[in-house]
């Protein structure tokens, strides 16, 4: 039978869903997720799980501070959330207000800046910014870090540093790679030293990975696009790595829409893209044999995604057991280690 969108539901405690991070980056859990039995440890066991060879690819993209308040011409108020930028000075965002500002009008943002409306583009609207400065840096001056929708709370000075990973450099995403945020310096320095290859690509995460499915059909959802840029030392870097027998390792699943999304029309190449790619049980992975990842909200994508990975017998019972054993869920929570199981490409929606 065609799978929907109740195959992809759980039970999920509201106490279980992390509304700050741990004191230590790398205090989290992770739960080993393997054919058998699940393996509860700690995120600094995460060694023991690798060897000399394998390549951990990150994702190193840096959240701006993409929610910006203020009101319309007509003095309404009204709340932008940036989806992504489109040139220096100009950006898609979601605008919530109590009536749709019209192409031509100007909402006032943060007591400082000017921003025209130009239109709409599907679900967002197209913002131009003012010229005589540069769109991150107007955004970092005037907007505020934007949390998940599940943390019940407003963005404060430690989640400055801590809704961004240690590695984070290139700003373009409104929502943290949080499979990364368990790495510290330390861990790092590590992993190098014990013969664990480390490399990097930008993929900016935009709001709608926070857009429900909103059909029970999944062949009908819509993915959001995204941007993602794949270096050349990187592919080389996975070239070299399977050469020699390594494992090609994952970071979250920003890291792997990316790469599967780049290698879905013939051989991984550099370059940039964007990318609508929604994985599904019965995708067949060409790059990725492993995955970090935290655990994701019910009926999501993204656990479609970690389903197509692993099998979906094998996550139903990995998140029963994360429940049952009070796992941190969703962004701020704990963490799996996830390998590619051949036989899930035979689970088909």
């Amino acid at each position: 039978m065609p799978l929907t969108l109740e195959d992809f539901d759980y039970h999920l405690p509201a106490e279980l869903i992390a509304q700050a991070p741990l004191p230590e980056r790398s205090a989290s859990r992770l739960l080993e997720v393997g054919s058998g039995a699940d393996v509860d440890r700690s995120f600094t066991d995460l060694p023991a799980l690798l060897r000399a060879g394998d390549l951990l690819v990150f994702n190193d993209t840096r959240v701006i501070h993409a929610r910006l308040h203020g009101v319309k011409d007509s003095g309404g108020q009204v709340e932008v959330l940036i989806e992504r930028a489109v040139g220096p000075h100009e950006a898609l965002a979601q605008v919530r207000a109590s009536k749709s500002p019209r192409a031509g009008s100007h909402l006032h943002l943060a007591d400082a800046i000017d921003v025209e409306v130009l239109g709409r583009v599907g679900e967002f609207f197209h913002l131009r910014f003012p010229a005589a400065e540069d769109l991150f840096a107007l955004l970092e001056r005037h907007g505020k870090l934007p949390l998940p929708p599940y943390i019940r709370r407003d963005a404060g000075d430690a989640d400055e540093a801590r809704y961004q990973t240690v590695y984070a450099r290139e700003p373009g995403s409104v929502a943290a790679p949080t499979a990364g945020l368990h790495f510290d310096d330390t861990l790092l320095a590590h992993l190098k030293d014990e013969g664990v290859q480390l490399a990097w690509l930008t993929l900016h995460v935009g709001a709608g990975t926070f857009q429900p499915v909103r059909v029970d059909d999944l062949g009908e959802h819509q993915m959001h696009a995204e941007r993602y840029v794949i270096p050349a030392e990187t592919v080389a870097a996975i070239a070299a790595t399977r050469a020699a027998g390594g494992r090609v390792i994952a970071v979250g699943t920003t890291s792997m829409r990316a790469l599967e999304a780049a290698a879905q029309d013939g051989p991984l190449a550099a370059g940039a893209g964007e990318t609508e790619i929604f994985i599904l049980p019965g995708f067949r992975f060409q790059v990725v044999d492993a995955l970090i990842t935290n655990f994701h909200l019910p009926k999501s994508t993204l656990l479609m995604l970690v389903s197509a990975f692993s099998g979906m017998a094998t996550i139903r019972r990995a998140y029963a057991h994360a429940v049952a054993q009070r796992y941190r869920f969703f962004s701020y929570g704990d963490a799996m280690f996830l390998t590619r199981n051949p036989d899930a490409e035979h689970d088909a929606v």
